[in-house]
């Protein structure tokens, strides 16, 4: 298995989130990815703080059953870690023609910043080139990405009790930017609702210069809206999403009870902005547009309410636009599409 290093051919991207678990099998036909099967499994609002990855006998069970109804063909599977369990951070090293060199003063720099152990830790790295570059310049900047031994093996444990090869990990943020950025080199802010927390990444030249996680998602929404109308959550949960049903009960726009929910969310892009924008290097630059993600993106009014916000472009991304897939499908993966951002980047790792 690799840690966002080296890769192996695999076509099954998993991911396991708060509201259930996404899984898609890709085909590399002559380098286009083609959609072969997927499937996914939804969790009762009871069980979604409920951790997939503390239970590898099963969520092992688990996912043998969705792949025998899915009929996936592949056993490589590449999975997720999450954002708020990886540490990410954009550093500067002294330039040095020797790797080994180079690696020493990344690692050196690693065992300041990485809250455990370094010996408790995966740690990788690569070096990133934003813009043109000076020959003079005497530093380079490096992503450096580490988690905790200790959560890998649990993912390593749940893919070998279902007798799927775990090939990769790597961070939910890397898919992401491969499913819904591609080759899109400006600065773009992605903003991914799940069902427990909300991410943020701004990312440039295919980088996550900022990387966030805030502990609020779909499931705050769903409370609100259960105490505020006096009905049981799982109700709430089915309503959340229905346009016409949150239009007959709350009118037109974005719900009043949706802007108490989504105002730290609003706190905290404006924060990650200023923090990618108020850099040195960004001073010239401005974001370009908000992709929205996660089964929140779908909230109705949502895109509305934070393009006025934040006066930019947003828009709910579609992880399939790089997908080739049948056509009578479109409906449905159009519907399910903002919940599949991490599954199809990661099953497209070797074929983008």
């Amino acid at each position: 298995m690799a840690l966002f290093g080296q890769s192996k051919p695999s076509y099954l991207g998993i991911d396991f989130g708060g509201g259930g678990v996404k899984l898609v099998e890709l085909m590399n036909e002559k380098g286009r990815a083609r959609l072969m099967t997927y499937a996914f499994v939804d969790r009762p609002v009871d069980e979604m703080t409920r951790n997939y990855i503390d239970d590898a006998q099963g969520t092992a069970e688990l996912l043998k059953k969705m792949l025998k109804k899915a009929k996936a063909t592949s056993r490589k599977a590449v999975s997720a870690l999450p954002i708020s369990s990886v540490f990410s951070s954009i550093i500067s090293v002294q330039k040095t023609a020797k790797r080994e060199e180079l690696e020493q003063a990344v690692m050196w720099q690693a065992k300041k910043l990485i809250p455990l152990p370094i010996e408790e830790m995966t740690v990788d790295w690569k070096p990133i080139a934003v813009g043109p570059q000076n020959p003079d310049d005497k530093y380079v900047q490096v992503l450096l990405t580490g988690a905790a031994k200790s959560l890998i093996k649990k993912y390593s444990d749940i893919f070998s009790a279902a007798g799927l090869e775990l090939t990769s990990l790597e961070t939910e943020a890397l898919a992401m930017i491969r499913s819904l950025i591609g080759r899109d080199r400006s600065p773009t802010l992605v903003l991914d609702i799940g069902t427990l927390r909300t991410n943020i990444l701004i990312v440039e030249n295919g980088v996550p210069f900022v990387s966030r996680s805030v502990a609020l998602g779909g499931l705050t929404v769903t409370k609100e809206m259960s105490a505020a109308m006096g009905m049981p959550e799982d109700q709430a949960e089915t309503m959340k999403i229905d346009a016409a049903a949150m239009a007959s009960m709350y009118g037109a726009g974005f719900p009043k009870l949706f802007e108490k929910v989504f105002a730290p969310i609003l706190t905290e892009l404006t924060y990650s902005t200023n923090l990618f924008l108020g850099q040195k290097a960004n001073q010239d630059k401005r974001l370009d547009k908000i992709i929205l993600t996660g089964g929140g993106a779908l909230l109705p009014q949502l895109a509305e309410h934070l393009a006025k916000a934040m006066s930019l472009r947003v828009y709910v991304g579609d992880p399939w636009a790089r997908v080739v897939y049948p056509e009578a499908l479109r409906p449905v993966l159009n519907q399910i599409g903002s919940r599949y951002g991490v599954s199809v980047g990661l099953a497209m790792r070797d074929i983008d």
